[in-house]
């Protein structure tokens, strides 16, 4: 086969995999619009009326020596920037400071989180745990470990295992929960939470020089649906800010329990988005509760897409034969992995956007012709 038969060949299967995702939202639709491009699929996310590109560009990679292929993403159409105070240590807002400079602020949406609660939860309870004498220590742990076999979160491909220290992380949030049951009133609420939240912004905007953000995620990273249910001062701290016009939506982020965190994150009536892990290979337990959002109108961003059925960036287990399968069964053809991985999960019409950890200016030209119109 010929470079240029090759060539051909992977075109007609990315039009036939483009055909086949769901329906974008069409020129007209009510909401707000930025930087729509006729290359570009643009989907709603959810209540916040939010037009979002259907592939969104994550921040895990971006930093002050690499952002400027984010400009050429939003030169093809995309237009929502993910990022957190935890990426590269804030180096990923500080490097996307530099395309707030070179580009107007209302020609993208920017989502940032508040990485210190979830880490700041778990380490005091972990040290209210050390207090214990042994008997209770035991308890707490047989408590914990009995919550996580009835949600069934330590399944394998529930889980995911995206990276090495998920499941501690699972288990530590799990922990946490008990002691809050139990000992809960030890804990200075309002500085250890409220306070934090409050922060935490404040840092993240100074890095990025930014005046305010479209969404704030909050936890980033839960791992059970309690720390989204039972944290009043998340709410608190949203609504001050909210009400200062730094903050438009509340969203939050999880690898761990996804279906459980969407599902907690939609009842409580205040979040608005939710990133959460979704691949083929937790579909059984995600696509209930994706239908869910899109019954009560919220936003949902799919991240991991890609990660269980190819291990790009090595830090997680190699890939698994079984896994790899299901994408390849799904999505013949000479696409790659990723490629497909991303065209599956955007075939389900319960989804805003996929995101993506886009590297630099090779991979925004890959990736992003997966998000154009269906009709090419």
């Amino acid at each position: 086969m010929t470079s240029l038969s090759r060539r051909e060949f992977a075109a007609r299967a990315l039009a036939a995999g483009l055909a086949a995702k769901a329906e974008a939202a069409q020129t007209g639709s009510p909401g707000e619009w930025r930087n729509r491009q006729s290359g570009m699929a643009y989907r709603r996310l959810g209540r916040t009326g939010f037009h979002v590109s259907e592939m969104v560009m994550g921040g895990n990679t971006i930093s002050p020596a690499n952002w400027e292929h984010v400009l050429l993403a939003l030169d093809m159409g995309l237009n929502y920037l993910d990022t957190a105070p935890a990426y590269g240590n804030g180096n990923s807002e500080l490097g996307y400071a530099n395309v707030l400079k070179a580009r107007k602020r209302d020609t993208f949406f920017l989502n940032t989180k508040i990485s210190a609660w979830d880490i700041n939860r778990t380490k005091l309870y972990a040290e209210l745990f050390a207090s214990l004498s042994g008997s209770e220590q035991k308890k707490t742990q047989r408590l914990a470990q009995e919550e996580m076999e009835k949600r069934g979160v330590l399944n394998r491909d529930y889980l995911g295992e995206y990276f090495p220290s998920q499941a501690g992380e699972l288990k530590g949030a799990a922990l946490a929960n008990v002691l809050a049951r139990r000992y809960g009133g030890r804990i200075d609420r309002g500085k250890n939470y409220k306070q934090i939240i409050l922060a935490s912004f404040e840092e993240s905007m100074k890095r990025l020089g930014a005046e305010y953000t479209d969404l704030l995620m909050c936890p980033h990273g839960a791992s059970t649906p309690e720390e989204v249910s039972r944290h009043p001062e998340i709410f608190e701290a949203f609504e001050q800010l909210k009400k200062d016009g730094r903050v438009r939506y509340l969203g939050v982020s999880a690898h761990n329990d996804p279906a459980g965190v969407l599902n907690a994150a939609i009842d409580t009536g205040i979040y608005s988005v939710a990133m959460v892990a979704y691949s083929i290979v937790n579909r059984k337990w995600m696509e209930p509760v994706l239908e869910k959002a899109k019954r009560k109108d919220f936003g949902v961003v799919a991240m991991k897409v890609a990660r269980p059925v190819y291990n790009g960036r090595g830090n997680g287990t190699p890939d698994d034969p079984a896994r790899v399968k299901l994408i390849e069964d799904a999505m013949p053809g000479p696409l790659k992995r990723p490629q497909k991985a991303y065209l599956w999960a955007l075939r389900n019409p319960n989804l805003s956007a996929v995101i993506s950890e886009i590297t630099g200016a090779a991979l925004v030209r890959e990736n992003l012709p997966l998000a154009a119109p269906r009709n090419g």
